[in-house]
């Protein structure tokens, strides 16, 4: 393996493990998979929401599903996921697209339920069951493709499966996980994909669910140190695995203060003088990565002439 996509230097000089995500094909074509590990990737999001353990867990999962099914856009083209449960974490909401960017959040970051009796963090207790979950794909027509789903267990993986199972006919096997530190910083994180290809014989499809029931969690996998392709390794088999891609992936916000500047303006005169005269100042934050911009009584004037 090509050792860029696996070390990095942080500022203090320090080598850290790199988050990618390995696409391959397998079984002569009948298999494609993928793993990611996404820690840093993670790890930023809690960061900048100061999201708790089980918010955490959900938000981390939901964007590592995000970058799977982006890596299977092209070009521009670009997803958004919302998962929406009526449980007490709210509404999760990520956008994704195919160079391995991803952002997210949750409606109320600082949730966490107590440990289940098998010593998990309870993620489906935090999202809920009651809702959907909602897949929605930007390809560069004038419509979008939207895929909608009842939610099976809140636990998002299942969720997933389900979801690609019933909205885009490919039966898959879809494995997340998060392990948060006691400090609320991300231990691991990280993913894998399994999706059986149309011809894919029973006896694939046979092995590989033989292996799905002996593997560890993959966050475990993750924080052992195995790599995406030794994780999909554990999965499909010695040997078994083309790698078609490698591609790194990132927390990454698209908004600006331009984009935060032209919301501001759109909001009408009326609003926007109702705003010098009571504040003086506006201050905007952006949900995906709470980042804060402030524009001066000048510039909102400026937006009025």
């Amino acid at each position: 393996m090509n050792a860029k996509y696996r070390f990095l230097q942080n500022k203090k000089g320090e080598i850290i493990l790199k988050d990618y995500l390995v696409k391959v094909l397998a079984y002569n074509g009948q298999v494609r998979a993928y793993a990611g590990r996404t820690t840093e990737t993670v790890g930023e999001a809690q960061r900048r929401h100061n999201t708790w353990p089980t918010a955490s867990a959900a938000l981390g999962r939901t964007m590592t599903a995000g970058l799977m099914l982006g890596a299977m856009l092209k070009g521009e083209e670009k997803i958004t996921i919302k998962i929406e449960g009526r449980g007490p974490l709210g509404i999760i909401l990520v956008d994704a697209n195919a160079r391995g960017e991803v952002r997210g959040y949750v409606t109320n970051p600082q949730t966490h339920l107590a440990i289940t009796e098998s010593g998990k963090l309870d993620v489906g207790g935090a999202v809920g069951t009651d809702g959907t979950l909602r897949v929605v794909k930007d390809i560069g027509l004038r419509d979008y493709f939207t895929g909608q789903v009842p939610l099976v267990s809140g636990e998002i993986a299942e969720d997933f499966a389900y979801y690609l199972a019933t909205s885009e006919q490919i039966p898959s096997s879809v494995g997340l996980g998060v392990l948060v530190n006691t400090d609320n910083s991300i231990q691991a994180a990280g993913g894998f994909m399994i999706q059986m290809l149309p011809g894919a014989e029973e006896q694939t499809i046979s092995a590989i669910e033989e292996r799905l029931k002996t593997i560890a969690p993959v966050s475990s996998m993750i924080q052992e140190g195995l790599t995406p392709e030794e994780i999909l390794e554990q999965l499909l088999g010695p040997g078994e695995g083309q790698v078609l891609e490698r591609m790194e992936v990132k927390f990454k916000c698209s908004c600006s203060r331009e984009r935060i500047a032209g919301a501001l303006a759109s909001l009408g005169p009326e609003e926007i003088k109702k705003i010098i005269d009571e504040d003086d100042q506006a201050e905007a934050i952006c949900h995906f990565c709470n980042k804060k911009y402030f524009f001066s009584r000048e510039e909102l004037e400026k937006m009025l002439n």
